[in-house]
């Protein structure tokens, strides 16, 4: 039964898309959050609506109204009810915390006086001209208090860390700022990937790097075989300073990028590029190491400053190498955080500047959590450890 409305529901949404284009967007949402709670209760109750089996473990209780707010305007949705007055929709929880955390930024830029009509537009549409500082800062309270607790909770072994850092525009005293998101990636001994924090600071430098590896480190992050990052300086310093013996694997996205900086002029880059990207997939050290002598024999005379930048830098890019072959793909580079970088920034660029840093690290921390919830009930592992 369950499994017969949601497959209707999903048939609906397909045909309010068809008959209004991205005027039924809102409208097929609706229907999708309303198929996605009712199949949630029926799990929950482990019944079907009417079934008859021994497993069951409740009974439906009806449906809540409940009006939603988000970017696509409200949303009326019916919150199915158990009689034990248990049971809460997690689909819905999970879609609430980043689109809070974004109304939340957007409603502080109004209340503190920086708004633009474009800010004024759009909290009109998602919550009302009623929006006050103390209501603000009530709703504020009570997500960055489950937020914090996502941050800050208790690690464990992770065998590799993959660390990188994006920039989001934030006013302060009254200069609008760039500030640095940091965030870390593992991979745990079971092979699963896991957000393992993100913190927000004016700048990369050594001294927020190394207190945001620290507090990883503090709360019992151990065990690390491998850290993936780029070559920025203050993240090397901060590295080296709370992880010392752990060998470094330098991002080789970052570093075929870096050479084009050192190319004498344009028409040689694709060359450069394609002779680097040939090192990198070498099938193993030995290879690598040779094809990056050809290399510097080739440009020795007509690019010596590449030459020279190549032989000190490529091999920072060899230490993956010493991974087993079907991991180095994917942990040679930093793109699983690259990846989160893009999911910010898609959030991100709704509300564009942040009244201050804790409004961005309130956004950037319920998109990270969401996601980390979404990986941790995929049944796929990232990399398989043979042991």
């Amino acid at each position: 039964m369950a499994q017969r409305v949601e497959n209707r529901s999903i048939d609906d949404a397909v045909e309010l898309l068809k008959e209004n284009g991205f005027e039924g967007l809102a409208d097929a949402v609706t229907v999708l959050m309303n198929a996605a709670m009712f199949a949630e209760r029926s799990e929950y109750l482990c019944a079907a609506p009417y079934e008859r089996t021994a497993q069951r473990v409740g009974y439906a209780n009806g449906f809540k109204d409940k009006t939603l707010k988000t970017r696509l305007g409200e949303l009326p949705l019916k919150v199915p009810q158990t009689r034990d007055g248990e049971f809460y929709p997690q689909s819905l929880e999970k879609g609430l915390r980043s689109e809070r955390a974004l109304l939340l930024s957007i409603a502080e830029m109004y209340v503190q006086g920086v708004s633009t009509r474009r800010v004024k537009r759009i909290v009109e549409e998602l919550c009302g001209m009623d929006v006050s500082s103390t209501q603000v800062s009530r709703a504020a309270a009570e997500l960055d208090e489950l937020l914090e607790a996502w941050r800050t909770r208790e690690l464990g072994r992770y065998r590799y860390l993959v660390l990188d850092a994006q920039y989001e525009k934030v006013r302060q005293n009254g200069q609008v700022l760039d500030a640095a998101v940091l965030i870390a990636c593992g991979v745990g001994a079971d092979g699963n990937r896991d957000i393992l924090g993100c913190s927000v600071s004016l700048s990369e430098a050594e001294v927020h790097w190394r207190k945001f590896l620290a507090e990883l480190k503090d709360r019992g992050l151990h065990g690390l075989e491998l850290i993936v990052s780029d070559a920025h300086e203050g993240l090397q310093a901060a590295r080296k300073a709370v992880f010392p013996s752990v060998p470094w694997q330098r991002c080789q996205f970052h570093l075929q990028q870096n050479a084009g900086h050192y190319v004498p002029n344009m028409s040689m880059r694709s060359e450069v590029a394609a002779d680097i990207r040939s090192i990198f997939n070498a099938p193993d050290l030995d290879e690598a190491h040779h094809l990056l002598e050809k290399l510097l024999s080739k440009y020795d005379k007509t690019a010596p400053k590449l030459a020279r930048w190549a032989e000190e830098n490529i091999p920072e890019g060899f230490t993956a190498f010493s991974l087993p072959s079907s991991h180095r793909r994917r942990m040679r580079t930093t793109n699983l955080v690259e990846r989160l970088n893009e999911e910010i920034r898609r959030r991100t660029r709704v509300a564009r500047l942040f009244p201050n840093e804790a409004s961005c690290l309130r956004l950037v921390s319920a998109v990270l959590m969401e996601i980390a919830e979404d990986w941790q009930t995929a049944d796929k592992r990232y990399v398989v450890f043979e042991d």
